[in-house]
């Protein structure tokens, strides 16, 4: 099963009869499902029942329904009023005409006000039928629009996530190889460090500050942080591979890098380590920023 982001578009359009209209559903990133629907009025059992069929497909994520509508542009259509018509045709069969005067025409019955009506198409768009059927016909494509534009990114969305975890598991291996970490580096500085204080004339037993430098590491061992990282590494890339619905998974995760990755920052005692500990939070967080758009 792939992975789906929150992020989506679709739409679908059409004219029916002497309507154009056009579904829209746009999704953004969540914590939970919400779609929110605007159609015209007369058509809310439209939109709910649109609205219903998408909170069906999907798991997470907020969105917004609408459905325009407008008269389609067309040539007006014209009628004949027959009983306007009839009447002058009996109005003129009466009339007794002198032999000067020529019997009316019929181009000329038909340009007498009232005989030729503009008929303009006066139903009420919730009534007709024909239009709730074309709009409840596409319902399903616009779904599997949405879907597919959510799938799409998704795919991206991978491709980011699993950039992240490389650089994420290159720094835990920079900073587990990092010989700041030794007992014998960390007695150099501790050493240093007594010289400066005292100016060189003191100095510390060999053994003792052999055993404060040993203290010193053991505090600030860095390898649960380490082993814990690795094994989050692993288990995001184990649900980016499983698929489906793993957003709040995936989000879950990132805590607990955060978490770690402050640990060890807290407990670097060298530049080096520190720089890199800062780096891996950088990583982690563009990491956690992009697992909020996944479904």
């Amino acid at each position: 099963m792939a992975i789906a982001s929150m992020t989506g578009f679709a739409r679908e359009a059409g004219i029916t009869g002497s309507y154009q209209w056009a579904w829209e559903i746009k999704t953004v990133n969540g914590r939970g499902l919400e779609i929110r629907v605007r159609t015209p009025s007369g058509l809310d059992a439209i939109g709910e029942e649109a609205r219903s069929q998408i909170l069906k497909a999907l798991t997470r994520g907020q969105g917004q329904l609408n459905l325009s509508l407008s008269r389609a542009s067309s040539a007006p259509k014209l009628r004949v009023n027959q009983e306007v018509l009839q009447s002058l045709l009996a109005a003129v069969g009466n009339l007794s005409l002198p032999d000067n005067v020529k019997p009316a025409s019929l181009d000329g019955l038909l340009s007498v006000r009232g005989v030729v009506e503009l008929d303009e198409d006066a139903v009420d768009p919730a009534q007709d039928e024909e239009l709730a059927g074309a709009l409840k016909a596409e319902i399903g494509g616009l779904v599997d629009a949405l879907k597919s534009a959510r799938l799409k990114e998704g795919q991206a969305l991978v491709a980011v996530l699993n950039q992240h975890l490389d650089l994420i598991s290159r720094l835990v291996a920079e900073a587990e190889a990092s010989p700041a970490r030794k007992p014998e580096a960390i007695r150099t500085r501790l050493q240093a460090q007594i010289a400066e204080l005292t100016d060189g004339k003191a100095a510390l037993d060999p053994n003792r500050l052999h055993q404060e430098a040993v203290l010193i590491a053991a505090r600030a061992d860095i390898r649960e942080e380490l082993d814990r990282l690795r094994a989050h590494v692993d288990a995001a890339r184990g649900l980016l591979g499983e698929g489906g619905p793993v957003g709040r998974r995936l989000d879950f995760l990132a805590q607990e890098f955060g978490r770690e990755a402050n640990t060890l920052c807290a407990k670097a005692s060298d530049v080096s380590l520190s720089r890199t500990g800062l780096e891996l939070k950088a990583v982690i967080e563009q990491f956690r920023e992009q697992v909020q758009n996944v479904e």
